[in-house]
């Protein structure tokens, strides 16, 4: 399933069985059928309905929603290999704390808010009526060292656009992996139908705003004493990259 495509469930059976996988990322069938109050020969057949059309999969007896992200990508540097993927539910702690470093020495309040959203709600994707949102990693061996999120609002007004965040560790840095992530995610925007990609940053992130520009992204506005940080007013700057 792609995220562009609508929600149209043959049943309000089917529809509540997506919206409770989709709420909690990874869920087994017995919490499902525990959930919708239905025995599991009865689910198995709604499970496997649900599969057929591309809303749900399985992996390693958890359902969770079918998102088409693509496969595992591998590069190699003179000092490591890295790996380029779509995230997984297990990846959650890594992410966030990876969300977290780079949010906190490089002053990047879009994806400090980003990882509040992820410890508040417990899931990393999503794709409802309202929102969707994808993650791609960037790992050295098991370490998540690196992300890409694209975050689209389910609004038939905006649904050309979709809002994008990426970052990498500091150690990670200078090795192409930052690079690497945001073509991923481009890539990915472009393979959606997606027309517009966005961001903002504190103007003071000239390390950030370097790199985007550096990719071909724009400023398309700035917004003065937006931000308050360390009792300093900080301007906004928007970016943004028509695909």
């Amino acid at each position: 399933m792609q995220v562009t495509e609508k929600l149209q469930f043959e049943s309000s059976e089917h529809r509540e069985i997506y919206e409770y996988v989709e709420r909690h990322g990874s869920v087994g069938p017995d919490d499902i059928a525990d959930h919708v109050g239905i025995g599991r020969d009865e689910l198995d057949g709604e499970l496997a309905a649900l599969q057929d059309a591309g809303y749900l999969e399985e992996r390693d007896g958890h359902l969770r929603v079918a998102l088409d992200t693509g496969a595992e990508e591998t590069y190699s540097t003179a000092e490591f290999e890295f790996t380029v993927r779509p995230a997984q539910e297990d990846d959650m702690t890594g992410l966030v704390g990876t969300i977290r470093s780079v949010a906190e020495e490089q002053t990047y309040i879009e994806a400090e808010t980003i990882a509040g959203v992820l410890d508040q709600e417990g899931v990393l994707l999503r794709h409802n009526e309202l929102e969707s949102r994808v993650f791609f990693v960037a790992c050295v061996g098991n370490e998540v060292v690196g992300w890409c999120h694209i975050g689209t609002h389910e609004i038939e007004k905006l649904n050309h656009t979709a809002e994008l965040t990426v970052g990498v560790l500091d150690a990670y840095r200078g090795f192409g992996i930052g690079g690497r992530l945001l073509d991923r995610g481009v890539r990915w925007a472009e393979d959606n139908g997606y027309e517009r990609l966005y961001q903002s940053l504190p103007a003071t992130n000239q390390a950030a705003i370097r790199f985007l520009e550096a990719n071909g992204w724009v400023t398309e506005a700035i917004r003065k004493y937006h931000y308050k940080i360390d009792g300093e007013y900080v301007a906004e700057q928007m970016m943004a990259i028509m695909l």
